[in-house]
């Protein structure tokens, strides 16, 4: 795949600077993020071909596949291209289906973080979130003793910047009081907009925004959203398909937000790669506003 993608510029990662059209690897691994890919050579294909269009971001965790996506970025492009920034994410420990459960405590941040430098096959990651099973839980004692383990990391150089996920705005706030964020991952999309609020307090203090899903949850979730009437007509204006209408959305939002849309096949990774040549005009937004408007 050639680089004719604009990859909608570019916008700091704690001491990197990334496109802002990166890559979600979490649907690479087997169906319910479980296992190995469909079509491993494939997910091979592809993680290939997003690096050769120029994608400098890679989000992924260890958990995801059980570990098998780790391997598959591995194989795919190590030795890793100069520049290229992985985020992995840890605090929610994983069962046997790679499923998410409970809080990992503080001492368990640095094995997770080793975890991923070993399947990866490399000495520091760009960025590690804070993974929270529910934001709606109050920040404490316990949010604070897992910050303060990711921050020691960052000291000794395993990680270059810490990030937070699925977190509240009140999260946000209580860590930027203790140390530099870099990047913050919620989920967020044209039809789900209620982190609104953290979108606002990243936007306001430099802080990366990195929506996942941002076409809504893989599944019957997603498939409405996509074939929405008035998603669908904006699409048909910009002479796009409705998901990179709905990329382009999220695009003119704020500077600040770096999309990782995933994908399992190189058909859809170039669909993503070439969303951010669209916008919507004034009329657009507003339509899509009075469709899908902010909790």
């Amino acid at each position: 795949m050639e680089q004719p993608y604009e990859l909608g510029g570019r916008f700091t990662l704690g001491p990197r600077s990334v496109h802002r059209v990166g890559f979600g690897a979490m649907q690479l691994a087997g169906d319910g993020v479980f296992g190995p890919p469909r079509d491993r050579n494939e997910a091979l294909r592809v993680l290939r071909a997003a690096a050769a269009a120029g994608v400098d971001h890679i989000d992924t965790a260890q958990f995801y596949g059980a570990g098998t996506v780790n391997e598959l970025i591995r194989e795919a492009l190590h030795p890793y291209p100069d520049g290229l920034a992985i985020v992995s994410k840890v605090a929610v420990p994983a069962d046997d289906r790679s499923a998410p459960r409970g809080y990992d405590g503080p001492d368990r941040m640095r094995a997770g973080i080793e975890a991923n430098l070993v399947a990866l096959g490399t000495d520091r990651l760009a960025a590690v979130n804070l993974r929270l099973p529910d934001p709606s839980d109050l920040p404490g004692e316990r949010f604070d003793a897992q910050l303060a383990a990711l921050i020691r990391c960052r000291e000794e150089g395993l990680i270059e910047g810490v990030g937070l996920s699925n977190v509240s705005r009140r999260h946000l706030l209580r860590a930027v009081d203790q140390t530099e964020i870099v990047c913050v991952q919620n989920l967020f999309n044209l039809a789900d907009q209620r982190c609104t609020d953290v979108l606002d307090a990243c936007t306001e203090r430099g802080i990366a925004f990195v929506p996942f899903c941002p076409l809504g949850w893989p599944g019957e979730i997603r498939r409405h959203l996509l074939t929405d009437p008035v998603l669908t007509v904006e699409a048909a204006r910009l002479d796009a398909t409705p998901a990179q209408a709905a990329l382009a959305w999220l695009f003119g939002l704020a500077p600040n937000i770096l999309l990782i849309p995933g994908t399992r096949t190189r058909g859809h990774l170039a669909e993503n790669l070439a969303s951010a040549a669209f916008s919507l005009d004034a009329a657009g937004r507003t339509a899509l506003a009075r469709r899908f408007p902010a909790p």
